[in-house]
């Protein structure tokens, strides 16, 4: 696709080139209004990247909110379709408090969402895209990939008390493992499931590299499929320029993810500027029975990137 750089911004040359790479692989494109119910938001607010939400009442006395998230609209609008596999991306607008900026921003991603009978191959898929994404933006990027089943299963074996289990996670997000060992001190936890949770967290790496301790480390929590499901969909990524890592520390809300959970970087800008990977518990909570994976570029946060040099 050619577009006249003179006439776009950088941004804006990028979400047209994802665009067209998502048509390309047969994804078609959704739209929506810019509000939905609030009580959409309010049910799953920990879901959301900010817990403020721009309201307003309608003309009928519904309380409405101008959207802060578009894969829970995607899901709340639309249908299961057993045995069937739906391919969707979007170039929307939402509305956030932005952190930098301390109050709300709309701000613009692009995404793809897969759903229906996504099988192992549509989570492949999904990593090459987000992969292919990175690259259109820049270059210098890295995409870490993690599963979030086996980081579960490893979890549940140390308690099962949620309040505890929900701070190892945030201890595991962090890479935090002094914070962990003082968790499990604190709650007279000990023993080889500690120090399992540690080494799962320590690796980190190219595929080629620390699969074989991901696979070791699975047999011993009985958790054997889900390190084959990582491998299975890391498997047309590796061999490449170091640019694909398995790290465990890209998690997401367990209450609504699942499985494979991935984080994209670009060298120069603080943070990730795409997030994705499997939602199936999030379909569950809002009554689907469809599997779903999926991810979003946050072309806001390409705002550093420099015009030359730096963008395909």
């Amino acid at each position: 696709m050619f577009i006249e750089d003179s006439t776009v911004s950088p941004q804006e040359r990028i979400g047209f080139l994802l665009r067209e790479l998502y048509a390309r692989h047969g994804y078609t494109r959704y739209r929506m209004s810019k509000f939905e119910e609030y009580d959409l938001y309010s049910r799953n607010k920990d879901y959301l990247f900010s817990e403020g939400v721009i309201t307003f009442t309608d003309t009928n006395g519904r309380l409405m909110a101008l959207k802060p998230d578009v894969t829970l609209s995607i899901v709340k609008n639309g249908r299961d379709t057993p045995g069937e596999v739906r391919k969707l991306y979007y170039h929307e607008n939402v509305y956030r408090v932005s952190v930098a900026e301390d109050g709300f921003r709309e701000q613009t991603q692009v995404g793809v969402e897969c759903m229906g009978a996504v099988n192992q191959p549509c989570i492949a898929e999904m990593l090459e895209l987000a992969a292919e994404s990175l690259k259109l933006c820049s270059p210098r990027y890295v995409l870490e990939v993690s599963h979030l089943d086996l980081l579960s299963a490893v979890t549940e074996a140390i308690t099962d008390d949620e309040r505890v289990r929900k701070a190892l996670l945030h201890c595991v997000g962090e890479k935090n493992s002094h914070g962990i060992r003082g968790i499990c001190r604190e709650n007279g936890i000990a023993g080889a499931e500690e120090d399992r949770l540690i080494r799962l967290l320590s690796l980190y790496g190219t595929p080629a590299e620390v699969l074989p301790g991901v696979t070791e480390l699975a047999r011993e929590a009985g958790a054997e499929r889900y390190a084959e499901e990582l491998r299975q969909a890391v498997a047309a990524l590796d061999g490449g320029e170091d640019r694909i890592l398995i790290d465990f520390s890209a998690t997401g809300n367990t209450k609504y993810y699942n499985g494979i959970a991935f984080k994209g970087f670009i060298d120069g800008i603080p943070g990730s500027v795409l997030s994705g990977g499997q939602y199936d518990h999030l379909m569950r909570r809002m009554g689907r029975k469809d599997r779903a994976v999926g991810f979003a570029v946050f072309l806001d946060a390409l705002e550093r990137l420099k015009e030359e040099g730096e963008h395909a």
